[in-house]
This record gives C-alpha cells, sequence and structure tokens, in this order.
C-alpha cells in the first residue's frame, strides 16, 4: 500500500516537518503501549479518522442547508442535512444542530439561545460531579447566569426532594442535569417534574454518556419530556470532537440561531461529516453490544477494587465512570497518583471529589472510566487485572523496580489488543 494517499502524507509531512511527524509516531506508540482510562476519552472510527483529513476541511459553509452565505455547498448540505437527521433518529427528537464546534460551545449556545442574561438556572455543583459549562464561577457562564447549584448526599445519591425545595425558592428559568464525575444515573422523570413545578425548561447534558444513550445502554432524557439534550460527539459515542443540540421543534430557530451567527462562523464540515458516520455506526447492533460492554466493564472494575478495600466516591458506579478516593485509599493525592500511573502506561486524570478539602490541582481523587479500554476488546478479566495494577502502583509509589515491573506487564497486555485506525 505503499502507494496509498495516506502513505503519501505520512511521508510527505516526514520530509516537510519532521518533528510534527516524531511526535504524532510518538504519541501513536503511547496510545499503543498504555491502557486508557479517561472516561471521557476513546478511540475514533478509521472512518471517523479519513473523513476529518478529507477535502470538506477545505470548504466554508456559514449559514444552514440550503440557506449558506457561499456558495458550492451542493454535499455539504447533503452531509448536514444526512447528519441531523441521524441524531433526531437516533436520540427521538424533533430538531439537531450539529454544527457546534465544542462542547463548551454547544451548552453556551443553548443558554443564550433559550435563556436571557441573570436568568436561573439549577444545576449539579462541579465537585459533585457537574461540569465547568454549568455555572462553575470561574466560567463565562456563571458569570453572565446565576446558577444555583444542587449537591450529591454523602452516600453519593440525589435527594430530589431537596432539589425541588432549591427550585421552589430560587425559580430558576432552566433545571439542568447530566455529570462528568458523576458514577451514577439520574431520575429524569424526576428533574422533567421538578422542572414543571416552577414552569422551567429542562435540559440535560450527557456528554460523557451520549453513547451509551444512543446504545439503549442508558435511559434517553427525551423519552421524558426534556426540551433539550446536549452531547459532544467523541467520549462515549467515538466521533469526531464537536456538540450535538437535540430539541424539542419549538426551540429550533432560537437554538440554530444562538449556534449561528450567535456564537460561531462556519461550521467545520469534516467534523459534521465524521458526525453523520459516527451516528450511522451508533444505529448498529455492534454498537448497542460495545455500549452494554462497557457498563460491565466500569461493573467488574467496581467490584475488583472493592476486593482491594479502594474507597469509591457513591462506593461504586451505574455508568461507564468511577471516582477512586485517593487519600483515603493510598494516601497519595490525585495528581501524584495520576503521574504514578502514567509511569506504567495507565492513563487517568486527577479529581475532585464531593466538597474536596484539596485544591483542583492536587486533589483527593482520581477518575476512572472503561468507554477506551472497551473498544480496544478488553473484556471483564482484564478489568480486574487493570484494578489489580492500579492498586499495586499505587501501594508501590516508591519502589521503582517494582513500577518497572508493572509498567513491562502492561506493555505486554495492551500487546494483545489493536487501536483503531493504528
Amino acid at each position: 500500500m505503499n502507494g496509498s494517499p495516506s502513505h503519501n502524507y505520512r511521508t510527505r509531512l516526514q520530509s516537510s516537518d519532521p518533528a510534527i511527524h516524531d511526535a504524532l509516531v510518538g504519541e501513536e506508540k503511547r496510545q499503543q503501549a498504555g491502557i486508557e482510562l479517561i472516561p471521557s476519552e476513546n478511540y475514533t472510527y478509521p472512518e471517523v479518522l479519513e473523513l476529518l483529513g478529507s477535502v470538506f476541511t477545505n470548504k466554508y459553509s456559514e449559514g444552514y442547508p440550503g440557506k449558506r452565505y457561499y456558495g458550492g455547498q451542493k454535499y455539504t448540505d447533503f452531509i448536514e442535512i444526512l447528519a441531523c437527521e441521524r441524531a433526531k433518529k437516533l436520540f427521538r427528537g424533533e430538531h439537531a444542530n450539529v454544527q457546534p464546534l465544542s462542547g463548551s460551545a454547544m451548552n453556551q449556545a443553548v443558554y443564550l439561545g433559550l435563556l436571557k442574561p441573570g436568568d436561573t438556572i439549577l444545576a449539579m455543583e462541579l465537585s459533585h460531579g457537574g461540569h465547568l459549562t454549568h455555572g462553575a464561577p470561574v466560567s463565562h457562564m456563571g458569570t453572565i447566569f446565576n446558577f444555583v447549584r444542587y449537591k450529591s448526599l454523602p452516600d453519593g445519591t440525589l435527594d430530589y426532594h431537596a432539589i425541588a425545595q432549591l427550585a421552589e425558592k430560587h425559580k430558576p428559568q432552566m433545571v439542568l442535569c447530566g455529570y462528568s464525575s458523576y458514577p451514577r444515573d439520574l431520575d429524569y422523570a424526576a428533574f422533567r417534574q421538578i422542572a414543571d413545578s416552577v414552569g422551567a425548561l429542562a435540559m440535560a447534558d450527557i456528554s460523557h454518556y451520549g453513547g451509551l444513550v444512543a446504545g439503549n445502554a442508558m435511559a434517553n432524557p427525551m423519552d421524558f419530556g426534556f426540551d433539550v439534550i446536549t452531547t459532544t460527539t467523541h467520549k462515549s459515542l467515538r466521533g469526531p470532537r464537536g456538540g450535538l443540540i437535540v430539541s424539542k421543534l419549538k426551540h429550533a430557530k432560537a437554538i440554530d440561531k444562538s449556534v449561528f451567527p450567535g456564537l460561531q462562523g462556519g461550521p467545520h464540515m469534516n467534523a459534521v461529516a465524521a458526525i453523520a458516520t459516527t451516528l450511522l455506526k451508533a444505529q448498529q447492533p455492534a454498537f448497542k453490544e460495545h455500549c452494554q460492554q462497557v457498563l460491565a466493564n466500569a461493573q467488574a472494575l467496581a467490584e475488583q477494587f472493592h476486593k482491594h478495600a479502594v474507597t469509591l466516591v457513591t462506593g461504586g458506579t451505574e455508568n461507564h465512570l468511577l471516582v477512586i478516593n485517593t487519600i483515603v485509599s493510598f494516601d497519595i493525592n490525585g495528581h501524584d497518583a495520576q503521574e504514578l500511573l502514567d509511569q506504567v502506561g495507565i492513563t487517568t486524570n486527577k479529581q475532585v471529589i464531593p466538597d474536596d478539602p484539596l485544591s483542583p490541582a492536587r486533589p483527593s481523587g482520581i477518575r476512572i472510566g472503561t468507554p477506551a479500554a472497551t473498544t480496544r476488546g478488553m473484556l471483564e478479566p482484564d478489568m480486574m487485572k487493570i484494578a489489580d495494577w492500579i492498586t499495586d502502583t499505587l501501594n508501590n509509589p516508591n519502589d521503582a523496580n517494582h513500577l518497572e515491573t508493572i509498567s513491562r506487564q502492561v506493555n505486554q497486555f495492551c500487546a494483545q489488543f489493536d487501536v483503531p485506525g493504528l
């Protein structure tokens, strides 16, 4: 295949920019040789990589299909319409917008399109599992809108009666649910009822687990009458980096206007094409089986950690992720735990825990998830090995020889599993 376009492009890159070429090769080797456990990361489809590097990158397409500001839109209109139709079918919505350039932009577009500056949004506290875009004070949205935050209980569950009381007190214009580090499922019927009780919109940000919703492994908020859901298109969906908004038809005009021209200019049509292909992949039986395996693997991880007496935030998981309290379990902060695990080829991320007494730079936990490992074909017995390695590593932070042995074991283990696209 030496005459293939991809080979020719790689050769050309090596010649024109050897430093970047070497970094690319290095990253490919890193992904092959290590275990990716950051729950927001995954391995995208080879078809997606092909489309991201396609000639759709060259095309400006400001506006919407049939209403563009540039000519030459025959095929860009086709792929965007197809992507929107597939999104509506997959997430059972009446309207879809596939143009947001990222998850942050998609959430901002919803807030700015459906609300007025100063309006109140009831959302989950960041350290209890919410997301930066859910009104964290350091975010721009946190200064534009009045966010009131609910927390989880000490056992990790949500007190929906208390959330309803907050709604009654603050009369929000929007009730927002969804999470980035909360290891449990949500009661969407309860959230819809809380929103209805104060005449608020109901929004769910399912960015982390959008693929699991698409694969019918987790509940779909649209089935409970939500006004809008947002999801990134990578993570558990395995697509390109981007944002997707699905809503009731009555919100279509406001959301579309908020995305363009309100918040951004031309969409990245290479990503739109890749989103369309991703959404087709997500309709297939194989993807639904994959989603069930993601959940089964997370359960296997949790069970093995319990055997090692590792403390998990909320005590376990009902989705694709777990949060380990590394201070209680190993007397190591999350930053140092992340660095140690990197040394042996296991990639995680430091994570604040509910009401964390430590700083976000050196928090009390790490967050791990199973989408990427599952994509490589790892199953429950493999999760047990991974839990053993994590526990062994964090129990022996100063034993260089032992850590080197674990690193070799991890490398040999990973050689059994292909990385899609490599």
